[in-house]
């Protein structure tokens, strides 16, 4: 089952990331819906996640709604501590 998170999630992704695999895992497991943005062989992209994020050069870079919350080790981070539900604006379950 897939939930709409109320912020939205964008991912900015490459091909073969294992990073990017593990994070859009564990949206899947959550049952959110993201966008995927694949910008490793699109300029334009590419520099559109590069000032996003402020100069975030390696994948994936992870935004929620406005907030840019990294790459793949600070989305589990998140997860671990708690706040990703609330970020996401998930109801606690």
């Amino acid at each position: 089952m897939t939930v709409t998170a109320k912020a939205n999630v964008v991912i900015y992704t490459k091909p073969m990331c294992p990073y990017c695999v593990r994070a859009m895992e564990l949206l899947a497991r959550k049952g959110v819906a993201y966008t995927e943005i694949s910008a490793a062989f699109d300029d334009a992209m590419r520099e559109e996640m590069i000032a996003r994020s402020g100069g975030g050069m390696t994948y994936p870079q992870i935004f929620i709604g406005n907030t840019h919350v990294g790459g793949c080790d600070d989305l589990v981070a998140l997860d671990r501590a708690g706040k990703l539900d609330a970020l996401l604006g998930l109801a606690a379950s």
